[in-house]
């Protein structure tokens, strides 16, 4: 073996150093959640929680999954499923077309519809006008919350710059052997965008997923996603006039109900983890 130099050595070792406390920097605020959803409520309240359980109880979780917190804690979930996967498909259906149609050379005022796409995101009408705009739409309920948002400019430019990364000789030749538009993308472009694909498909199931402040506004308590009502749990648990006769600190049922919520992202993530590590270049494949 090698043997390294002096500079060398202090480079891995300064390397090594950092990415540990990096490591513990970002699996501290996981573990804090974890020890606060299972601690006694005297302790939480005593600030006596600092990494690891103290008087170790599981009175928030059960309240959460079985108990008097469930019923609106499952419909609240369930919200949040539904905007995640129909939201998803919805936006990724929208994407697709989008960015292949504007990736075509022969797409008529292609210049001109580019330009519009990309001036969404330099511009808006304002937090207001935006508000009136989604009332006037009908964007009030489960539905009206997948279409009203149903794509984001900056997705769509991604792919299309992916889509303009293909060879153009593979779809001639697909073209000569008589293959139509719907053949060319569903049978070259998106099997050679899988990684694009699954890219921009976690953005949009993490948006959705996330999404908190218009579903908040513009539908009804009984079609809240999970973030608003982790908000109002939240809210309750700093409220300190508030008097409870819950077994249970509000502050722990907001972790359990933090810890709860990311279950699904920490299985589905190591799936399309592969997927993700190709697609961080997206948008800048040249031919």
């Amino acid at each position: 073996m090698k043997r390294l130099d002096r500079s060398e050595l202090i480079f891995k070792i300064f390397a090594y150093v950092f990415i540990t406390f990096f490591v513990i920097t970002t699996l501290y605020p996981f573990i804090y959640s974890i020890s606060m959803a299972i601690s006694g409520e005297v302790a939480i309240d005593s600030g006596k929680v600092v990494l690891w359980p103290v008087d170790v109880q599981f009175d928030a979780i059960k309240a959460l999954l079985i108990g008097d917190r469930a019923k609106s804690f499952w419909i609240a979930y369930t919200n949040t499923l539904f905007y995640t996967f129909y939201g998803t498909a919805f936006s990724m259906i929208i994407s697709i077309f989008a960015a292949y149609a504007l990736s075509r050379k022969k797409l008529v005022f292609k210049r001109q519809i580019g330009f519009l796409i990309v001036f969404t995101m330099w511009f808006n009408a304002g937090l207001i006008p935006t508000y009136l705009n989604y009332r006037q739409l009908f964007v009030n309920n489960r539905w009206g919350i997948i279409y009203g948002f149903g794509a984001q400019a900056f997705n769509i430019l991604l792919l299309r710059n992916y889509f303009n990364g293909i060879p153009n000789e593979i779809e001639e030749a697909s073209i000569i052997d008589g293959a139509n538009e719907f053949q060319v993308l569903s049978n070259i472009y998106l099997p050679m965008s899988k990684s694009a694909l699954m890219t921009i498909t976690l953005f949009y199931a993490i948006n959705r997923w996330n999404g908190y402040f218009w579903n908040m506004r513009l539908v009804q308590g009984t079609e809240h996603p999970l973030q608003v009502v982790l908000r109002g749990i939240a809210a309750a648990a700093q409220d300190t006039d508030m008097i409870t006769n819950y077994p249970y600190s509000l502050y722990s049922l907001a972790y359990a109900a933090i810890i709860l919520s990311i279950i699904p992202i920490i299985i589905i993530y190591p799936y399309i983890q592969k997927y993700f590590a190709k697609g961080v270049n997206v948008g800048g494949v040249k031919e």
